[in-house]
Order: C-alpha cells, then sequence, then structure tokens
C-alpha cells in the first residue's frame, strides 16, 4: 500500500521577524530632517569620535513618551546612546540629534542619558557628551527639568571617578549649559557653537540690551573670556579628533594608573642654559622650557586662550603622563590674577583625582593687585590655587625658573604646601619681593636723606640681590632640594618622576575638604 505525504507550509516566524525587526531598525536610524549646512548628524558624529566599527547602541527603540498632542514620537527621541572604543579603550558617549525636537531633553532622552552615565560608572570608563540641543523640552514641561537635575546629580557623582569631556557642536542653552560646566573638560567650534544661560532674544526682551550669540556664548568668548571652555577646534572634526588626543593622556578611572607609551625624544633643541634674559623685566616664551623637557616637546594646552600669564598642558615624560603648571612671562609678567588662580586650581584638582603628577615651573611676581582684583575677590579665589595645591596627593616636582616672590613663591608649588622634589635654577630669586621694592621699603629714610639718593638705591639694590635675590638661602633651609644647571632640568625631572611613582600619601578621614568657590 502506497502513503500519500502532504506537505503543510508552515511560515517561518523566525525570519519574519528578523525581517520586521531590520526594518524597524533601519526607521531608527534614518534621518529626521534637515540639518545645518556642513554639520554631520549624531551618528555619524559618534563613527567620527570612536574606532571603526567599534559602536553598540543602547536604547534605539525608545521613544517620546505620548503628549496627547498627536506629534510624531520618532525612535531614540533625540538622543543617540551607547558605548564603544577609542584606541582600544572603552568609552561611553552620547550625541543629541538637532533634527528631533531641536535636539531638546524629554523624558525619554533624558533617561536614556541618565542610564549611560550610570553603565560609564558601573563599568569605570570615560564618558563624552556630543551637545547640540535647545535645552529642556517645552512640551514636556516638569519632566524634563527633572531629568535635567538627574543628569547633574549624574555628572557629580562620576566627577574625579571617570573622565567627562563635553562636546558642544551647536547650541547648548539654558539649564542645558550646566552639565558640561561640571565635566572635567569642554571642546567647542569656531562659528558654529554656542552656551548660554539667557539667549540673546530673551535678554534683549527684557533688558533692552542687543548682543549677538556669538558675544554672548560663543565658542571664542566661551575659551577666551569667562573661561567656560577649555578647547577651540576649527571644525567638528578637529574637536572630536581633540577628545581623541585628550583620552591618550587619561585613565579609564580614578582607579587605574595613567596610560604608558614608550618614551620619545625630545626634539626640541633649545639652550636651556642661555633662555633666561640678563633683564629681570625681559619676557621669554616658557613653553620654549616646556618643550624641551616633555617628550617630543608636544604639549596639550588646556584652556590656551583664557588667562594666558598661566600655562595648564598635558604632556609626557619617558612615556608617562604629567600636568604641567607654569607661568607665563609673556604674559603679564606671568602674574597669578583671579583667572589663572582658578584655571590652574581647577586642573590641578584634575590631575590630583585622577593620579596625573604634577610638574610646576615658577617665573612669578605674586599675585595682582589692584582695586579692581581686591573688590572682584582676589583673596577668597586665589585661595583656590593655595587649597588645589595643598590638597594634591600625587607626585609633585617643582622649577624655579626665575622670579618667586611673595605668595606666589608659596603658591606655585612649594615644599611648604607639599611639593615632593624642588629644584632651582642658578636664575632663580626667591624673596619676599623684587629687589627694588624691598630697597624702597626698608631703606625709606636713609634714600630720601641720601646727597645722590640714585647712586645709594643702585648699591642697595645690588647688595639685596646677592643676599636675597638667589636660590641658596631657600636651598641652605632645604626649601629647595638642588640648584641645577637648566640643561640638566630634563634629566632630573625624569630621575624625580622615577622616583616618586610610588608615592602613599594618606590623608586624614573626612567627607571632603571646603574650598573657597
Amino acid at each position: 500500500m502506497t502513503l500519500e505525504v502532504t506537505t503543510i507550509h508552515v511560515p517561518d516566524r523566525t525570519t519574519d521577524r528578523v525581517l520586521a525587526l531590520e526594518t524597524r531598525r533601519a526607521q531608527a536610524v534614518a534621518g529626521n530632517g534637515p540639518r545645518r549646512r556642513g554639520q554631520f548628524s549624531a551618528r555619524e558624529r559618534i563613527d567620527l569620535l570612536l574606532d571603526a566599527g567599534s559602536f553598540s547602541e543602547t536604547g534605539l527603540f525608545v521613544r517620546a513618551r505620548p503628549a496627547g498632542d498627536g506629534a510624531r514620537r520618532p525612535y531614540g527621541d533625540g538622543v543617540v546612546t551607547g558605548y564603544g572604543t577609542v584606541d582600544s579603550r572603552p568609552v561611553c558617549v552620547f550625541a543629541q540629534d538637532s533634527t528631533v525636537f531641536g535636539g531638546s531633553m524629554g523624558e525619554a532622552f533624558g533617561e536614556k542619558t541618565v542610564a549611560l552615565m550610570d553603565l560609564a560608572l558601573k563599568t569605570g570608563c570615560p564618558v563624552i557628551g556630543l551637545n547640540d540641543g535647545g535645552g529642556a523640552r517645552i512640551q514636556e514641561g516638569v519632566t524634563s527639568l527633572a531629568l535635567y537635575a538627574e543628569l547633574v546629580r549624574r555628572n557629580v557623582q562620576a566627577s574625579g571617578v571617570i573622565p567627562q569631556i563635553s562636546v558642544v557642536l551647536g547650541p547648548c542653552a539654558g539649564g542645558a549649559a550646566y552639565s558640561p560646566a561640571i565635566t572635567d573638560f569642554t571642546v567647542m567650534v569656531d562659528g558654529a557653537s554656542h552656551m548660554f544661560v539667557t539667549g540673546p532674544d530673551v535678554i534683549e526682551a527684557v533688558t533692552g540690551e542687543r548682543t549677538s550669540a556669538e558675544e554672548l556664548g560663543g565658542a571664542r568668548t566661551s575659551n577666551s573670556l569667562n573661561g567656560n571652555a577649555h578647547f577651540l577646534a576649527a571644525d567638528e572634526v578637529e574637536a572630536l579628533d581633540t577628545v581623541r588626543d585628550l583620552l591618550s593622556y587619561l585613565p579609564a578611572n580614578n582607579l587605574e594608573r595613567p596610560p604608558q607609551y614608550a618614551p620619545a625624544p625630545v626634539p626640541v633643541d633649545v639652550p636651556l642654559d642661555d633662555i633666561v634674559p640678563d633683564r629681570l623685566g625681559q619676557a621669554y616664551d616658557m613653553r620654549d622650557v616646556l618643550r624641551a623637557v616633555v617628550d617630543g616637546g608636544e604639549l596639550l594646552e588646556v584652556q590656551e586662550l583664557f588667562a594666558p600669564n598661566i600655562i595648564c598642558a598635558l604632556a609626557l615624560v619617558e612615556g608617562h603622563p604629567v600636568g604641567v603648571v607654569a607661568n607665563q612671562p609673556l604674559h603679564a609678567a606671568g602674574v597669578l590674577d583671579i583667572d589663572a588662580s582658578e584655571k590652574a586650581a581647577r586642573f590641578v584638582r584634575f590631575c590630583d583625582a585622577f593620579g596625573i603628577p604634577l610638574l610646576t615651573f615658577a617665573d612669578v611676581p605674586g599675585y595682582l593687585s589692584g582695586v579692581r582684583q581686591e573688590q572682584a575677590g582676589i583673596i577668597r579665589r586665589g585661595a583656590k590655587l593655595l587649597y588645589a595645591y595643598a590638597e594634591a596627593t600625587v607626585p609633585k616636582v617643582t622649577v624655579v625658573v626665575r622670579k618667586a616672590y611673595g605668595g606666589g613663591y608659596a603658591v606655585m608649588g612649594s615644599k611648604h604646601l607639599g611639593a615632593d622634589l624642588n629644584f632651582a635654577w642658578p636664575t632663580a630669586r626667591i624673596a619676599v619681593m623684587g629687589a627694588e621694592g624691598a630697597v624702597g621699603v626698608l631703606h625709606r629714610r636713609e634714600l630720601a636723606a641720601a646727597a645722590d639718593p640714585e647712586a645709594l638705591r643702585a648699591r642697595l639694590v645690588a647688595s639685596y640681590e646677592s643676599t636675597y635675590g638667589t636660590p641658596y638661602l631657600a636651598a641652605e633651609r632645604g626649601y629647595v632640594d638642588a640648584v641645577i644647571a637648566p640643561s640638566d632640568t630634563r634629566a632630573q625631572i625624569c630621575r624625580a618622576l622615577r622616583a616618586l611613582r610610588g608615592k602613599r600619601a594618606p590623608m586624614p578621614e573626612r567627607r571632603h575638604g571646603n574650598i573657597p568657590l
């Protein structure tokens, strides 16, 4: 007997569901609207930042909460979040999508971003935010404001634990501006980025004062005038390259050591023995000194355009990252004013938080005096740098190049604030004040009664210089560990940093200090 077999066709439901998944995924990653001319999309920006093919997206199918107004609810809710690698090192990243509700933060947007911050904290990797949005989403009211506060709380929890880098690639206004302000570094694009609390239209409506977005909080204003930003890029590609460069100096978190590289040669041939001018008031470029000391002569300057009288930079010495703080005689003789103090204090505290040794070069006439500085709080705000150096427990090495007068001597990495090893060049002048000022104070009556006051002044100045205007009195007391030839500076610094790699400096148990904010 022959049996007939009937074949029943069963639909391949798995295949159908995979096809449906791919359809949804295509919809989710499709563009949502026109972009500004020359602007990359959120995902294109992430691809430019991360290693090719390393990005894994989170929250792809998240949608805005229904608002009851019938508005379209595109996937993602205006922010792309996920994780990947930069130079094979893990990072978390979010990128606001200005084509969805203007990149404004709604409830779902905020929850995605907060979840990414939580992931970065749990895994101990840096988080990078690519900001391009209009602030809180008005349609969602207080919920949007609540999520901004949640994000800021995560920024604070992550501060000093994982590096946080903000890149402003368009508008960043209102409450949205405060999250980048709390992160460690902010990068802005010249002519494209704007960061302010209140826009020019609102300011004009309230005060009648007319201004432009660029003048109010553009990239140059934020980098040079108010110090809200740390790096100025010519375009988006350069901004994202800056982030990659910055990450190369930083550990993944506060429990890991900074990355280590093969030592590079020092190609900058600077005759350091002759770099300091004979005339005390004559300027020179401190960057020439620094480039002759660090690997490859390369410095990544932080806030280069803000408070240029002090240099803050990341560099390598024998392949190990260091944070460099140095007075810049080319600008205001390297004096410490309010802006310079706050700039350097924040940089010192960042380096200390992430285990990056501090290398200080001092050529400072002291704190800036004057009515404006006093009224603006030079005492309180200048004390931030004193606090930062005294609080720092990382290896600290200081070189006094020329002037180190008054409070400037104390604050610029002195032994008395906890520096580990201090060196001075023969050109160093460590004293309460310069010879001219000291003679004027100490010998005022003699000079007034002298038949030839100028000749007497010259003799007294020379005597003061030979006694107090040298590094040897400080060396006698152990405040300077060695007086060195300028040409030996790199070798001495390399030995010092090698000796200090195992440094331990326990601090008293406490909740936290109370820095004069």
